[in-house]
């Protein structure tokens, strides 16, 4: 058997494994056991039972498809344009994503996660294309050193309009800062209905980009010869990843480092090979996005730190270390 098949076989045990402690582990441990009466017998009259339907399940549900989507948008981006540091939050898809919910927030009142989804698809549209066309100016054309710098000019040009109106909006502050923080916790069952149709769009349209990825990853002339349309292929991947993570940002606010740290995991198992590092990063994304929420459940008891402060905290020292390799441009 193919090694990669067995390691894709561990991933799914794995993942099984992160769903079953994030629907038992926290401030209130819930014994298996009675984790599968709740799913099968429903008594509102037990509190573990609540727990576990009110609380935990679309918790673990939103994670894992937050995760997978995270996962999947920061393979399709680092295919899409050769550079190993691309990632939703260094790319200004996050930022975007945010400036448009705050002005959402500031000039229209929009308090209702629908308005966020929109808003958030708006803003991480543009802000993604602004990073590409900054990004081509000049003869070398978008170069994975160029996008990452204006990917970093245009988040800190936005981060620092957000942090201008909220500190002279209070009330817009005080909507904004539970959403910002990055968080599975406090989302019901509505808010995974809402964003899980893109979700399963971006999820199959970057699944279906494998051998496009392939091609783009390669040199352009290569590509050309081989009958590889480059500006299609780089479209649909852009419409995916602004899909993916523009979703997710929606859904959970903005999370760190897991599209820049998963695609890395995955390549290290598989190879340069998309068709295989996009379905591994769909697993490693839900596996590391759910272990960090049962961490900060765990951490600080009887409180919790939200999943995307424990993300930033492992992601940091992961992209200092990835920087810092030689053959950083060899993806």
């Amino acid at each position: 058997m193919d090694r990669r098949i067995s390691l894709l076989a561990a991933l799914a045990l794995a993942l099984l494994a992160a769903l079953l402690l994030s629907l038992t582990l926290g401030a209130r441990p819930v014994p298996l056991s009675m984790v599968w009466t709740a799913l099968t017998a429903f008594d509102p009259g037990v509190i573990d039972h609540t727990v576990i339907i009110d609380l935990r399940l679309p918790r673990t549900l939103l994670g894992l498809g937050v995760g997978a989507a995270l996962g999947l948008a920061g393979a399709v981006l680092q295919g899409a344009t050769r550079n190993p540091l691309a990632d939703p939050s260094i790319l200004g898809i996050h930022a975007g994503a945010s400036f448009f919910v705050v002005l959402g927030i500031t000039l229209f009142g929009l308090t209702d996660l629908r308005h966020y989804i929109w808003l958030a698809f708006a803003g991480a549209a543009l802000a993604t294309v602004g990073v590409y066309a900054v990004a081509s100016i000049g003869r070398d054309g978008p170069s994975p050193i160029k996008l990452a710098l204006a990917g970093a000019a245009v988040t800190a040009a936005l981060t620092s309009v957000v942090s201008a109106i909220l500190l002279t909006q209070p009330t817009t502050l005080d909507q904004f800062r539970f959403w910002q923080v990055g968080a599975l916790a406090g989302r019901d069952m509505a808010v995974l209905t809402q964003v899980a149709p893109f979700l399963l769009v971006g999820i199959v349209l970057a699944l279906a980009l494998g051998r496009t990825l392939d091609g783009l990853s390669m040199d352009e002339a290569v590509a050309k010869g081989l009958g590889q349309r480059i500006g299609l292929g780089r479209v649909l991947a852009g419409l995916s990843a602004i899909i993916l993570a523009g979703g997710a940002t929606a859904a959970v606010g903005p999370i760190a480092f897991v599209g820049l740290t998963v695609p890395h995991l995955a390549r290290g198992m598989t190879g340069p090979a998309y068709r295989w590092i996009l379905p591994f990063s769909m697993l490693l994304g839900p596996i590391l996005l759910l272990a960090a929420d049962v961490v900060g459940r765990l951490v600080a008891p009887p409180g919790e730190v939200q999943v995307g402060i424990v993300t930033a905290l492992i992601g940091a020292p992961f992209f200092i270390a990835l920087i810092r390799r030689r053959k950083l441009a060899e993806l």
